[in-house]
């Protein structure tokens, strides 16, 4: 028996022999499209975080031509929410949006991406914005596709990392003329000037992982290869002082896809993040291995069951293409699961119209198999970025999923028997949600490892709980390993409840 094989088999859940798919229940939301031209044919993200204090969370949705649009959670039992956007949110042009908290206040700011200048907004109480004025951050013109951020060691504030797609204002474009990423790193309390990371192959998503376990966040890049300069590939930077590309002789394997979307997450128990990339055409399941001594990662995608290369039903048989990408246990049976959003870019030949999107639940020997059908959740729109959280704080995933061209979509995930926790991470210093953490979580099944990050997807970020499902375990043990590497201590909780952990 291969050796990542044997370890997905002992810390599967003892729920069940077969992976239970969920119930999901569309709810009727109120009105919202994200549209447009060429330039938003890409992006269409959400932003999922609390923003008022309630504890649960608003959703922050782009609108690309039209003003994106804020929804308040009005959730009791059932999900809930209202249209409430105050006028810094009311914009067009945006692509995307992720939460996080830039100058360690407690309350969740936001990036916003754009076709234009990006934004970096200060949150203030009962989900009030507005610019910052004192950071020194300012964004140039640019078509933003990506994000991620992260604390390097001694900063107070985040560096913040854009991905940018084609540089529409060259007129030898639109192919081969891909933007930089764009990268802000901070001095005291502002920001430097931004460095250009190049060459830039087209991003679509963004990642900082600490993949190596040192306390180093690197880059990593996902491209668009329809509009790759020669030679281009998927990319990871190192973030030297002077960030470098990573190489084959560093065990970086070069690749090249139509990236779209980044997944990360340690499905083997290990430790160590693996990851799924979404893509036109394909979508990619990668395994790391530890023994190759660097940023190596090898293919797993047949062997696991997760091609999710043309659609599953309504009788397309034309390859798919893959949008936003996310780990979680939807049915909380101790399993990660995947989620991914699927849709024509608009009207492309030899591509599928018909595109569902992809629910791969994982089985206890390790494999995934589709259940969006069963699941209620197999839209045929075109669908970009999406969530799964709990919008209503019952232990559940739910999701939540933007169109293009078509009204956004929430579903309310059915709870069942399966137990859970969720846990409220923080520390009273800077970076309060503690971005680059490690979390271990303990049961009679193993130890399942999560860093907490912000990034990936596609142009989708959530902040705020971290969910676990537990199948049919009464307590667990949970550990954090802080930004810094200090370890907590181990510490035994019972199921069913929200945990806050604050260092």
């Amino acid at each position: 028996m291969r050796p990542e094989l044997f370890i997905l088999l002992a810390f599967a859940s003892a729920a069940s022999a077969e992976s239970r798919a969920p119930q999901f229940q569309k709810i009727e939301l109120g009105t919202h499209i994200y549209d447009g031209g060429w330039e938003h044919f890409v992006g269409g993200g959400v932003a999922v975080f609390d923003c008022d204090g309630d504890g649960l969370p608003e959703l922050f949705a782009a609108g690309g031509t039209n003003a994106s649009k804020l929804f308040r959670n009005t959730s009791r039992e059932g999900l809930s929410f209202r249209a409430d956007t105050p006028e810094p949110l009311a914009i067009t042009g945006v692509t995307g949006a992720y939460p996080l908290d830039v100058d360690s206040d407690g309350i969740l700011d936001l990036a916003v991406l754009r076709v234009g200048p990006d934004l970096l907004l200060k949150g203030e109480p009962d989900c009030k914005f507005r610019r910052f004025s004192t950071l020194g951050f300012q964004s140039e013109d640019h078509w933003t596709t990506g994000f991620s951020a992260t604390w390097e060691t001694n900063q107070t504030l985040p560096t913040l990392a854009f991905g940018t797609y084609v540089e529409r204002r060259n007129p030898d474009g639109p192919f081969e003329t891909c933007g930089p990423t764009v990268l802000f790193r901070p001095t005291g309390d502002s920001y430097q000037p931004p460095d250009h990371l190049e060459p830039g192959y087209c991003a679509l998503s963004i990642l900082f992982s600490d993949w190596s376990r040192t306390g180093q966040a690197d880059l990593r890049v996902s491209n668009d290869r329809h509009y790759y300069v020669r030679g281009g590939q998927e990319q990871l930077w190192a973030m030297e002082e002077t960030p470098s590309l990573y190489s084959k002789e560093d065990g970086w394997l070069p690749y090249s896809i139509w990236g779209m979307g980044i997944a990360s997450r340690d499905l083997t128990g290990d430790g160590f993040p693996e990851v799924y990339l979404t893509s036109m055409g394909d979508q990619k399941l990668q395994i790391f291995d530890p023994k190759a001594g660097g940023p190596t990662w090898r293919d797993a995608t047949f062997g696991k069951g997760t091609t999710a290369h043309r659609p599953h039903t309504g009788g397309d048989g034309r390859p798919s293409t893959g949008w936003h990408a996310q780990f979680g246990d939807v049915n909380n049976d101790g399993l990660d699961d995947i989620f991914v959003a699927k849709g024509n870019v608009e009207q492309m030949p030899d591509a599928a119209f018909d595109d569902p999107n992809n629910l791969l639940l994982q089985k206890e020997n390790g494999q995934f198999l589709e259940a969006s059908v069963e699941a209620g959740i197999a839209s045929m729109a075109k669908s970009r970025g999406a969530a799964l959280a709990d919008l209503n704080n019952d232990g559940w995933l739910d999701l939540v999923v933007v169109n293009r061209g078509s009204e956004l979509e929430v579903y309310q995930n059915q709870p069942n028997t399966e137990n859970w926790v969720m846990l409220d991470i923080s520390q009273n210093k800077s970076n309060r949600f503690a971005v680059g953490s490690f979390i271990e979580a303990k049961t009679a099944s193993g130890i399942e490892t999560r860093e907490i990050t912000i990034g990936g997807g596609h142009a989708s970020g959530i902040a705020g709980l971290h969910h676990f499902g537990l199948g049919d375990a009464e307590a667990i043990k949970v550990r954090v390993i802080w930004p810094d590497g200090e370890k907590g201590a181990w510490k035994e909780y019972q199921s069913n409840q929200i945990i806050r952990i604050e260092r």
